[in-house]
């Protein structure tokens, strides 16, 4: 992936809670009763995914309200609470949500599990520094759920990890896990057709923030920008000139803006530049309502990448035709 300018991008970083009523039941601490299995969990994708893999079996309660920027969350101290009771904590990792995992550390349960999902499936290795995440500040991008291939891996994890907690329904869970690996693969492959219809040399993204990277490393599509400086503050009039010398000669059809963050900067170059400013990306956002279909990891990655292929010029029709439907319940509910 190319990576040509010093901008760095703030993550949006959102979560969910899940609820529900039936399942297989842990021990409570205080007086001995049988309760759901009580999972915890940080953004919205991850809630969603674990949703997808929980079903019925298992309570999922989120921290990060939606539309709440993961890289600056700071967790109230009511979080405390469900910290302490809870039976496994999912997050992230990667150095998105130290103050959510310090928190956890203080509060939880000493046999609780924190699970860093994305340090535990991404090697060293791979991890991706840049304009955004540069190395010398040490936090490697996080942004591995927009890419269907890490989401199904984070699936994997998620159903282990509930199969540990609650043997007894691991064959649910694994049942789950087939369901969601399959409709992953069929987005990635939906992707892969439909980006054909790009005209060559316009899989460019100038976006926001830099959510795509891993995403673009496999897919074979080029980052050449991001407008959020990584001390969240507005790009410098020098930074501005350079990513419009930059999209002009790109030629680049569409810079892509958060329907959360609305970016000023990002029109100021759709207007020097004549690229149309598209500003309805969601990173991790779900679309829509908490129980609607498309309120859900698949909804928000099929929705964005129709967005960002037909931007660039191509025809998205095979992402359309997906659906979204699914006979596993998401009870989650997300905070706001």
């Amino acid at each position: 992936m190319r990576t040509t300018i010093p901008a760095v991008v703030m993550a949006l970083g959102l979560a969910g809670l899940a609820g529900c009523s039936t399942g297989s039941a842990a021990s409570d601490p205080v007086d001995g009763a049988s309760r759901p299995l009580l999972v915890a969990t940080t953004v919205s994708p991850i809630t969603s995914i674990a949703a997808a893999i929980a079903g019925d079996r298992a309570r999922i309660e989120g921290i990060v309200p939606e539309g709440t920027n993961s890289h600056t969350f700071e967790p109230a101290p009511q979080v405390a609470e469900l910290l302490s009771t809870a039976d496994l904590i999912l997050v992230n990792g990667l150095k998105l949500e130290d103050p959510t995992i310090g928190l956890a550390e203080a509060n939880k349960r000493e046999a609780t599990p924190i699970v860093e999902i994305g340090t535990t499936v991404l090697p060293e290795a791979d991890y991706i520094y840049d304009f955004s995440f540069p190395k010398e500040d040490g936090k490697p991008n996080p942004h591995l759920w927009t890419d269907p291939t890490y989401a199904v891996k984070y699936a994997a994890v998620i159903r282990d990890e509930l199969a540990k907690a609650d043997p007894a329904n691991a064959d649910y869970y694994a049942q789950n896990y087939a369901s969601f690996e399959a409709r992953a693969t069929e987005l990635a492959e939906a992707v892969r057709s439909d980006q054909e219809s790009v005209p060559a040399g316009n899989l460019k993204l100038l976006t926001y923030h830099d959510a795509y990277a891993y995403f673009a490393k496999n897919f074979g599509w080029t980052v050449i920008g991001a407008v959020q400086p990584s001390n969240f503050s507005d790009p410098t009039p020098a930074d501005v000139a350079r990513l419009i010398e930059q999209v002009r000669a790109e030629q680049v059809p569409t810079i892509f803006g958060s329907e959360v963050f609305p970016s000023a900067v990002l029109e100021e170059i759709g207007r020097a530049t004549d690229a149309r400013y598209e500003d309805s990306l969601r990173d991790d956002d779900l679309p829509g309502a908490p129980g609607d279909a498309e309120h859900s990891w698949l909804g928000l990655m099929r929705y964005n990448y129709e967005t960002m292929i037909a931007g660039l010029g191509g025809d998205p029709s095979t992402l359309q035709g997906i659906d979204l439907s699914t006979s596993v319940p998401d009870t989650a509910v997300y905070p706001q």
